[in-house]
């Protein structure tokens, strides 16, 4: 690092004989008349168009030059020297390289564009020993405004379309000229024309003439249709036959040996070997014979033949009808099918402090058309165990595993007793599935946990995504209880009670909001909210029940409960290789009725590999309590359990991620968060929620590795304590023991996660 930092104070000897370093441009604008806000807006947006850009900078230091100059000549292209050269160094950018008088006239142009007609400017230069920066002052003078705008005014059926939106226009009388809105302009009503029928109009048939000689700094803008605009962009389109193609092959001639054709509800479905049923596309297409034109209509087929994920590739092609003067349009779809069933499989592990390590294995099988309608069939098979390697082993705590199967089947419409329909860019799905798992914690307990759902799934917008599960039915059916886990739920009343059999029947709700898709953003977000509701309709037919004469099915407790839970994610882009990502979940459940306590299943829980990673998973809290601390026997003695859950959840997570090489990525973070208990327990001194929750808040930070392959990501993450708060109050921060060279410490506090994914 020492040379490294010592090349960077020596970049300037490494510069050809006569050269200065660049270093970079400030714009100035210098105008009285302009408010400080306008010409700091100016001199942001001027300031990002003057090129070259300079060498990048890294704290203060140019990292990538240093590396450039580091690596010198190498012999080799693919030696580690060439390698450090080229990949990660960048070369000198020189001031001879800098085309002064063309920034200062981009520069003018772009006050121009945005209504400063009489801009003017010019660059100064300043040298120090072999550092070389412009700075460009610019004169803006007065802005002209727009005075009047007129659209065309004579009697074609195109002109008359055009005038129907002008109170949608964006060229507003008093507002400044801009350039930007005029074009913007142009493809607003080029889009409007083409949701009207005009299939073949553009927006450079449009044309918008300034006249600037009206006075006093103001404009007259005049829209117009060119003269040379051919006849058939000013002429209305009409649907006439729809083909559609759904097992087309891009490498075979699918339309010339199509077979025979099926006619369902006018489309023309090319589909021999009926892999297809013909009633999927009458619920994806939104053209019908006859109707006009609409570019709306257009998107909303493709996008939701897409969003079917049957597809690999879906496009069309719209031909004119002869003779041109039909104005008729025939539409072909052309849809590549996806392979029909795959295969997956995810792995996962970790390495705790504790001397535990465990693994996570999930087996995929996907069938994309399972009854020929574009239904999705996935069927999962689940497995994992966790147990101890090393160190003291626990005669009480010797580890877990789970097994666990799934079946989830989708079909892309809403299947209700009343119809409904659906008109969105999205298809709609409704939703099946069953899923059975067993878990078993050694020394401890054996769990089986059936689960059956029916539900929909449907997308509001690109953004926003609701999940509803009217019926959601869970059987909890604990077995094989050891002695000593029977004597902890007979001291613990809590405990026994979420480990009761009973079913847990209601429904649940989910809201998504996520502005992920959109790349162009430099701020992403993300929001998940989580209704979850249980034993409310059943509860209206048992009357009024209890813990202690709780109501039963099949002569079974059934759970009663409301638990909400949000999920809020930011992603800010700093800059290319350099991202600031934060978390916060907030969660609380209620248990009422035939219920003193949530059922186990639906408590919550924190720690682990996607939450506090400088804990072990699922034991800390609730608040101030020590879930490892002997309930008596010595040391050696009984731990009270293991798992440890709450009825409320505060969790926040920080994380700096920044790009290292190629794929490899790093990451430094902070997770802090803790859960509680909503009333006193004796059983658990410190574990309810109170008004010195903060006091309790555990902290621990890390950092990590991800070889990142955009489809695939394997994440280490290290990370330690902070803040332990099941230690005595004044004694909780802890970082003033942090000691790496210390083999004890480390064994006691650094986690080691491997795992699929970022944590969020």
């Amino acid at each position: 690092m020492g040379l490294l930092l010592l090349s960077s104070c020596n970049n300037l000897k490494h510069l050809p004989a006569g050269e200065k370093l660049y270093t970079g441009a400030e714009v100035v604008v210098e105008a009285e008349h302009l408010t400080r806000k306008e010409r700091k807006r100016l001199e942001d947006e001027l300031g990002e168009l003057t090129r070259p850009l300079p060498n990048k900078k890294f704290l203060g230091m140019r990292l990538k030059l240093s590396f450039f100059n580091l690596a010198g000549n190498p012999k080799k292209e693919k030696s580690p020297a060439a390698f450090i050269k080229n990949k990660l160094g960048e070369p000198p950018v020189l001031f001879s390289a800098v085309d002064v008088i063309r920034n200062q006239d981009i520069l003018i142009n772009s006050l121009q564009n945005q209504g400063y007609f009489s801009a003017e400017g010019q660059a100064d230069s300043s040298v120090i020993e072999k550092k070389a920066s412009l700075t460009y002052q610019l004169r803006p003078r007065n802005r002209y405004l727009i005075s009047q705008v007129t659209f065309p005014a004579d009697s074609s059926e195109l002109a008359r379309a055009i005038r129907t939106d002008t109170a949608e226009t964006l060229l507003k009388v008093g507002e400044p000229y801009d350039l930007n809105t005029v074009k913007a302009e142009r493809e607003r009503i080029d889009k409007y024309l083409k949701e009207h029928g005009f299939y073949f109009f553009n927006a450079d048939y449009l044309i918008v003439k300034a006249d600037s000689t009206v006075g006093r700094n103001q404009v007259a803008l005049h829209l117009r249709v060119k003269e040379n605009a051919p006849e058939k962009a000013q002429a209305v389109y009409r649907i006439n036959d729809i083909r559609i193609y759904p097992d087309y092959s891009l490498r075979d001639d699918s339309i010339s040996r199509a077979g025979d054709t099926v006619f369902y509800h006018g489309f023309h479905i090319f589909d021999p070997q009926k892999k297809f049923k013909p009633h999927l596309f009458r619920r994806t297409m939104f053209f019908k014979t006859g109707d006009i034109y609409n570019l709306e209509d257009h998107n909303l087929s493709l996008n939701r033949l897409v969003h079917l994920g049957t597809f690999k590739f879906v496009k069309n092609r719209f031909t004119e009808v002869q003779p041109e003067n039909s104005h008729r349009l025939d539409v072909s779809y052309f849809l590549t099918p996806l392979p029909k069933k795959s295969l997956n499989m995810k792995i996962s592990g970790t390495s705790k402090s504790n001397n535990f390590v465990g693994s996570e294995v999930t087996v995929g099988w996907l069938h994309r058309n399972a009854f020929k309608g574009g239904e999705q069939l996935q069927i999962n098979l689940t497995g994992g165990f966790e147990t101890q390697t090393s160190g003291q082993q626990s005669k009480t705590d010797a580890g877990s595993y789970f097994l666990g199967a799934e079946v989830d089947l989708q079909y892309p419409r809403f299947i209700t007793p009343f119809y409904v329909t659906s008109t969105g860019a999205f298809v709609p799905r409704t939703r099946f599935a069953t899923a059975y798992e067993l878990r078993n914690r050694s020394n401890y307990y054996s769990i089986n946990s059936y689960r059956f759902s029916y539900g929909y799934i449907w997308k509001e917008s690109a953004r926003k995504e609701h999940t509803l599960n009217p019926v959601s039915v869970t059987f909890v059916q604990p077995f094989n209880t050891t002695p000593l886990f029977d004597s902890l739920q007979a001291v613990d009343p809590t405990l026994r009670n979420s480990f009761e059999r009973q079913f847990i029947l209601g429904a649940n709700y989910t809201f998504t909001y996520s502005d992920q898709l959109e790349t162009e953003r430099r701020h992403h977000f993300f929001f998940q909210g989580t209704l979850d509701l249980s034993g409310n309709i059943a509860g209206l037919f048992t009357g009024k029940n209890s813990p202690a004469n709780p109501a039963t099915i099949f002569r079974t407790p059934f759970s009663q409960f409301i638990k909400a839970e949000t999920d809020t994610r930011s992603y800010y882009k700093i800059n290319d290789g350099l991202t600031w990502a934060n978390r916060l979940i907030v969660g609380a459940g209620q248990p009422y009725g035939n219920s003193r306590t949530l059922p186990f299943v639906k408590q919550f829980f924190i720690g682990g590999s996607n939450s506090l990673r400088a804990f072990r998973a699922r034991a800390l809290g609730p608040g101030s309590y020590d879930g490892t601390r002997p309930s008596g026997g010595g040391e050696d003695g009984p731990r009270f359990f293991a798992d440890q859950s709450g009825d409320l959840k505060l969790e926040a997570n920080t994380e700096l991620r920044f790009d290292l090489v190629s794929a490899l990525k790093g990451a430094l973070f902070v997770d802090a968060g803790n859960i509680w208990l909503m009333r006193e327990d004796p059983l658990k001194p410190g574990a309810a929620f109170g008004k010195d929750f903060l006091k309790e808040i555990a902290v621990g930070t890390g950092m990590g590795l991800r070889v990142d392959l955009s489809f695939f990501v394997i994440r280490l993450d290290v990370a330690f304590p902070l803040r332990k708060p099941y230690l005595p109050e004044g004694e909780r921060w802890v970082i003033d023991r942090v000691d790496f060279s210390d083999k004890d410490w480390r064994r006691e506090n650094l986690v080691f996660n491997i795992a699929i994914g970022y944590p969020f």
